[in-house]
């Protein structure tokens, strides 16, 4: 044996809770994760390489994202320990009761999940954007929200972010890095507090944004945990009671073996479908597995408008990335259920242009106070309105593995097929609503013609593909995540989520992994 009692493959929002629990009751984890250990000197915004992530090619490029390309739908996702922490906007917020009447287990409930969101609140340290520190975003969507006569929807956020509320637009060059209050959390992690920067999504820079790896996988590793980077499980097979995994180790270039007696797949919607999708239907290794897995996968509607305005400014490169929402998920738009969000996105060369400055060669020179004034005024899209949002589609899409037309001789790739109409009346009732917004505020903004004309969409917010039911009949795993017909198998992840929440998801995943923590002995 591998002297681990517990497997977990993967460190996002299921994974990490999982790892943390399971070992405070005295599991003996090993937790691996095919990406990156990443810090704020390895950021790919820093380094400028090891941006991507390819699948076909994982031991040579096995940079930040992993970018997938499904015909119609494109997926989006993070490749590090910490998983989809590192690279997800900090939104951490519950799904109203309503998305929990049906589609989900009878043991799945909005009251049962309460405390597990609670729990997921403490553990992240979730607060709202302090109220003088509301960005242009912010100001424009609650003037929006006015503005079309709904003002009781708009609400901040909640966000796993530190911030200081001492922090404010008015100091001077408010977005330096000494302006961050640096503290050791209670994991024993160091932290700063959040300078508006802009770059949540690229990695932050003064480590604010409360990632996996400082809270519950700390807490993991504080306990006895080991966290294994650059290592991906081919798949998996039953072996003397437990299982037994074959594991690329991407960094030494060999594959090795691992025995353990439980065994929870932690590998995101994509991830999880495909590993699972491979031992049944291309090693068959776990040939009992349901004939739902791959079915019910959902989009979750995500959606982006770009809005200009002439006479406003807007600075998407300043703050979280996203900061409020007007919330539409009661249907009263046409039966559409919808959440609205700003979006922001990183300034990358101010950044680049401030790195320069703050490096210790120039600091202090007149160049560097050179860069650093126009890293400030370089701002080329302070009048863009990126209007962003989920909605709650239908769960139509179905993953299987297929084999390549023009390349037989090439392992099976995993396909989608996805019908926009399954997506259509939610998604479009977003976008109508983002023109809406817009006009209503003095901007012009016009439905990207990815989905005006094609009908493409892409999302960061992929859920479904191993979905929690009562029986075999209707999902792959039980409430618990444990699999159908095999003992001591767990998926926890989005995966497992059988309905579109139409909002960030983090948060109900992370609480879902806390109520199966909580039950697994």
């Amino acid at each position: 044996m591998s002297g681990f009692d517990t497997v977990i493959i993967g460190s996002g929002f299921g994974g990490a809770v999982m790892a943390c629990r399971l070992a405070e009751k005295g599991a003996r984890v090993l937790v691996l994760e095919r990406g990156r250990r990443w810090s704020p000197s390895t950021y790919p915004s820093v380094t400028m390489k090891d941006w991507l992530w390819d699948e076909d090619e994982p031991e040579r490029q096995n940079g930040w994202l992993d970018f997938r390309y499904f015909g119609d739908m494109s997926v989006a996702m993070g490749a590090a320990v910490g998983g989809g922490s590192q690279i997800y906007a900090n939104v951490s917020i519950e799904a109203p009761e309503e998305r929990f009447r049906q589609g989900w287990p009878a043991a799945i409930t909005h009251a049962g999940l309460q405390p597990h969101y609670a729990r997921v609140g403490d553990m992240l340290d979730v607060q709202h954007l302090p109220a003088g520190q509301w960005t242009d975003r912010t100001r424009l969507m609650r003037d929006a929200a006015a503005a079309i006569g709904e003002p009781g929807r708009f609400a901040t956020v909640p966000q796993a972010i530190r911030f200081d509320p001492d922090w404010h637009y008015g100091l001077d060059d408010p977005f330096d890095h000494r302006h961050s209050r640096v503290t050791t959390n209670r994991w024993g992690r160091q932290q700063g507090t959040c300078i508006h920067c802009g770059n949540c999504d690229l990695g932050c820079p003064v480590q604010a944004k409360n990632t996996l790896d400082l809270n519950y996988l700390a807490r993991a590793e504080a306990l006895g945990a080991e966290i294994r980077p650059l290592h991906q499980v081919r798949h998996i097979a039953p072996h003397g009671g437990g299982y037994r995994l074959h594991v690329r180790d991407l960094d030494a270039g060999v594959d090795r073996q691992l025995d353990a007696e439980r065994v929870v797949v932690a590998a995101g919607s994509v991830g999880s479908t495909e590993l699972l999708l491979r031992c049944r239907d291309q090693y068959r290794t776990l040939p009992g597995l349901s004939a739902r897995l791959g079915h019910g996968w959902t989009s979750n509607g995500d959606f982006l408008t770009p809005a200009w305005y002439d006479d406003r400014e807007v600075s998407p490169t300043q703050g979280p990335t996203i900061s409020a929402a007007i919330d539409f998920l009661d249907g009263s738009r046409d039966g559409a259920r919808f959440f609205v969000e700003d979006g922001g996105f990183p300034d990358m060369l101010g950044n680049l242009l401030g790195r320069v400055a703050r490096d210790p060669r120039v600091r202090g020179h007149r160049l560097a106070r050179v860069l650093s004034e126009y890293a400030d005024e370089s701002d080329p899209a302070r009048r863009l309105m990126p209007w962003f949002g989920q909605a709650a589609d239908n769960a139509g899409g179905v993953f299987s593995l297929k084999r390549r037309w023009y390349a037989p001789w090439r392992r099976d790739r995993l396909a989608l097929k996805w019908d926009y109409r399954a997506a259509e009346k939610a998604v479009q009732g977003l976008a109508d609503m983002h023109l809406a917004l817009t006009r209503a505020t003095g901007g012009e903004a016009a439905t990207p013609a990815t989905w005006r004309w094609f009908r493409n969409l892409v999302t960061p917010h992929p859920l479904g593909g191993c979905n929690m039911a009562d029986s075999a009949a209707t999902g792959v795993v039980d409430h618990r995540g444990e699999v159908f017909g095999y003992r001591n198998l767990f998926v926890m992840d989005g995966s497992v989520v059988p309905v579109a929440l139409g909002l960030n998801p983090s948060r109900t995943i992370a609480a879902l992994a806390e109520q199966a923590a909580a039950e697994i002995a």
